[in-house]
Order: structure tokens, then C-alpha cells, then sequence
């Protein structure tokens, strides 16, 4: 046993967790006995006897005994004189059982064992690693930050496996640093040069979603439906929750006493502004509540081709665009239509479309205003010029021009 420390080889295998026993011994058999094929041709007339526990083996060759002199196979068969030398009362034709030192198979046969047995163990392990967080794909795991690159982040969890945070599932105002505790959702789990790379990600709407199940027990416990989220990471997120149970105010269990529920997740978030809104079939009034806090006047729509026209006071339009314009386009995920925001003016009766215009304005400067909501004369005129500069890309001079021309109109 000097030459091959077995008790190494067992002991990688206690080390790992969720093996079980008769896989351990199976792999350790077939390792010895590929040896043993290697070394005499057939192991079908051996016996390995392993405990694992002690670090012990045992391998028992058995052979007929012949005749002297009558030998064919020496693996299968063992000459009389030799057999008397066991034990004296063999005859022939009885068979004999013979311990094989592990010392008899050659230090270079025993190395290549050894090899074969530890990439068996690191397989096992990284099979193990890959079925676990498959299944764990959309779950929370928390772990310790070990190393950070550029790109990514490493991230050990309690069985010191290895978990990679890339720089984009990171919300932008993430700081950490070596020996911080993480949070994040399994987002992706693939074999990359038979090694598994399980990829975490704190952006992913699953990872707000787990938040809400942690700290809402309403939802855990399927009494509210989260219906669909949608997030702008670290900037604002907008989540639709429905309840089949007429009882339970969704919106408000979510929330939380005081705020406190929302909170906590707010704070996990690194302050990210959490809309939580009352799912509902109806589409119009899906899309008042998700461009919340703005106040809705009216909603056009076209289903074919989902579209939504939202008009709204001067004083709203602001607040249903949202700071970046992150609450339209939220909204706009979050209810599957495009959404376009008009000013509704009290002198709206008397307004022009610009299109009216097109004997005085060139069409690629009306259609650069039409796009951004701004299809008549008055609403135009609303904006600051270095507003409408801003959001259109077009020259001030330019601008100036076509305010001009339409001031003309009402005066």
C-alpha cells in the first residue's frame, strides 16, 4: 500500500456531498479493474473487496489448478506445485484464491491508476455542481464576493464552488469588494470545457421576482401573482400583481405597512423606484395604471397595430415620461404597446395639425416633431425650444424658424 496512498483517493470521495455509496464503490471498482485488464489481459476471475471507510483494498485472483506443466493461460490456471505452496491439501481441478499486492501491478500502472481515479472524482464533482444549479436556475443564492476582474466577478457559496457575477448582471451603482456577502439569481447554468459555469445576474427581472416572494408572504404562498415585471436595473422597475382572492389588496400587501416590505427589496436594489400596479384585462387601464404616477385624460387605441395614443394635461407629461424617459419605455414593456404621449391644452379646439403646414415647412421637420408626440401647431409651441432641440435633433435656428410660422397662425 506504500506505493498508492488509497486513503487520498477515498477521502475526495467522503469530501464530496450527495454521492452515494454504491456510485463511490462502482467507480472505485471499475478504476481497479481497468488496471487490472491493462495488466493481465481479463479481470473476470478477480475479486476487489474495497472499504472506503479505512482506506483498505483487497484483490483475490482466482485460478484452476492444473497439472504440472499443463498450464495454457497462467491468468486462469495455476500449476499444482504452485498451488501446494498456499496451502497443502489443494488437488487439481480445485480452484485457488490469490491476494494480489497492489505492489505487483508496477509503480507505473498504479500512477495511471491513481490519475484515472482523481479525474473520475473531479467528473463526478463538476456533474454534481452542473445537476445542482440547473435545477436551481431562477432561484436566490447568496455568496462571498472572492475575486473581482474587470468584467466579472467571482463569487465562492457555502461549498466553495465557484459562481461568476458578470460586470453586466450587475445593477450600475453595485459596489463590492473581496470577503462581501452577494445576492443574486441563478441565471444561467452551461458546460464550458467540461468545466460548469453557473452565471449569476442581480438585473434579471427573476431576481426581483424572488425578492417579492422572500418578503411578501402573499406571494410566496401563491395568494398574489406577480404577472409580469420589468426593470430599467438601479433606475426603476415596474411590477403587475394580481390576487384571485377578493380580500387581499395586492398592490398594498406588496407595500407593505408603512412601505416597510417594499423597502427592504428597494434597498437590495441600491434604491431602484419600484412601481407596483394592479394587474388587469382591461388594456386601457392597464397602461393608465403602468405609466403611474402620471395622470391619464384620455387613451386611443389601434390593437392592430399596438398602438397607444395617451393624452395627458401639460403638467403630467413629464411625469409620465419619467426621468431618462424610463417610465414610458417600462410602460411600454410592461403592456406590450407602443405608447405615445400628447399634451391635451384647454385651447385644443383651436389647434392645427401640422401637417397643414406642409406648404410652409419641409415634411422631414414635421415628421421629426410627430415622432416625438408633437403633431400640432399648440403643442409644439408648449415645448421650450431647447427642449424641442434636444429631443428632435434638429438646429435651433430651424427651430426658431417653425415656431415662428406656426405663432403666425393665432395671432
Amino acid at each position: 500500500m506504500n506505493v498508492l496512498n488509497l486513503n487520498e483517493s477515498f477521502q475526495d470521495f467522503k469530501e464530496l456531498k450527495n454521492i452515494d455509496r454504491e456510485t463511490m464503490l462502482a467507480i472505485l471498482e471499475d478504476v481497479f479493474r481497468a488496471m487490472i485488464i491493462k495488466r493481465y489481459g481479463s479481470d473476470e476471475n478477480f475479486d476487489i473487496i474495497i472499504n472506503p471507510d479505512k482506506g483498505d483494498l483487497e484483490i483475490w485472483r482466482n485460478r484452476e489448478i492444473v497439472a504440472d506443466g499443463e498450464v495454457e493461460d497462467e491468468n486462469m490456471e495455476i500449476e499444482l506445485a504452485e498451488a501446494l505452496k498456499i496451502e497443502d491439501d489443494f488437488e487439481i481441478g480445485e480452484e485457488v484464491s490469490e491476494e494480489i499486492k497492489i505492489e505487483k501491478f508496477g509503480r507505473r500502472n498504479v500512477l495511471a491508476m491513481r490519475q484515472n481515479l482523481v479525474s473520475r472524482i473531479l467528473e463526478l464533482e463538476k456533474d454534481h455542481i452542473y445537476a445542482k444549479y440547473k435545477e436551481r436556475v431562477g432561484d436566490i443564492i447568496s455568496g462571498e464576493v472572492y475575486q473581482i476582474w474587470k468584467r466579472e466577478m467571482l463569487v465562492i457559496d457555502d461549498e466553495d464552488n465557484e459562481l461568476v457575477l458578470p460586470r453586466q448582471n450587475q445593477i450600475p451603482s453595485d459596489y463590492f469588494k473581496k470577503g462581501d456577502t452577494v445576492r443574486a439569481v441563478v441565471a444561467e447554468v452551461d458546460m464550458r470545457n467540461n468545466t460548469p459555469r453557473i452565471i449569476l445576474s442581480r438585473t434579471a427581472p427573476e431576481f426581483l421576482e424572488r425578492l417579492f416572494e422572500q418578503e411578501v408572504p402573499e406571494v410566496f404562498d401563491g395568494l398574489i401573482t406577480i404577472k409580469k415585471i420589468v426593470r430599467e436595473p438601479g433606475e426603476r422597475a415596474k411590477v403587475a400583481v394580481e390576487s384571485y382572492d377578493d380580500r387581499i389588496d395586492p398592490v398594498g400587501a406588496c407595500v407593505g405597512m408603512k412601505g416597510a416590505r417594499i423597502h427592504s427589496i428597494v434597498r437590495e436594489l441600491k434604491n431602484e423606484n419600484i412601481d407596483v400596479i394592479n394587474f388587469t384585462a382591461n388594456e386601457q387601464l392597464l397602461i393608465s395604471r403602468a405609466l403611474s404616477p402620471a395622470k391619464i385624460s384620455s387613451i386611443t387605441l389601434d390593437n392592430d397595430n399596438m398602438k397607444a395614443d395617451v393624452y395627458l394635461k401639460p403638467d403630467q407629461v413629464s411625469l409620465a415620461i419619467g426621468k431618462g424617459g424610463h417610465n414610458i419605455k417600462l410602460a411600454s414593456r410592461l403592456t406590450g404597446f407602443e405608447i405615445d404621449v400628447y399634451r391635451e391644452s384647454e385651447a385644443e379646439l383651436d389647434d392645427v395639425e401640422l401637417e397643414e403646414f406642409s406648404d410652409e415647412i419641409e415634411g422631414w421637420i414635421i415628421d421629426a416633431f410627430k415622432e416625438i408626440g408633437c403633431d400640432t401647431a399648440r403643442s409644439v409651441l408648449d415645448l421650450e425650444e431647447e427642449d424641442l432641440a434636444k429631443r428632435t435633433d434638429l438646429e435651433i435656428e430651424t427651430i426658431r424658424d417653425v415656431r415662428r410660422i406656426l405663432r403666425s397662425e393665432f395671432e
